[in-house]
């Protein structure tokens, strides 16, 4: 019984970070920002698939989430950026891990792919 409750708080801290970080766009945004602020139309560029409504609704969850800040310059024309909050940079080791992990699960797939393919090819 120790252990099961081990395993259900282990997936309290899993879904938590999903829950912040996690889906098809955010660690996207949070990785595109691991390099410095960022304004919108960058974002936008660098992340072509986002519509502008998806990418300014997932960069306000990450605001509210204390992950990004967002500050405003007071000039015309107007400029926002986008930059982590030190909170939101603890989320790099994650992001490298993942880049990484995404890297390897590519390489290994295309390996075995072939692999198949070349078995496939001698069976005919």
């Amino acid at each position: 019984m120790g252990q099961e409750s081990s395993v259900i708080h282990d997936k309290c801290g899993v879904e938590t970070t999903i829950a912040v970080v996690g889906g098809k766009w955010k660690p996207m945004i949070l990785y595109a920002l691991l390099s410095g602020p960022r304004r919108f139309g960058e974002l936008t560029r660098l992340i072509p698939e986002i519509t502008q409504r998806m990418l300014t609704l997932q960069l306000r969850e990450l605001e509210e989430d204390e992950v990004i800040t967002r500050e405003i310059y007071k000039q015309v024309p107007p400029k926002v950026e986008y930059s982590l909050t030190p909170l939101g940079r603890t989320v790099e080791p994650i992001l490298s891990f993942m880049q990484q992990w995404g890297e390897h699960f590519t390489n290994t797939r295309a390996t075995s792919e072939g692999h198949s393919r070349d078995q496939r090819r001698d069976e005919l």
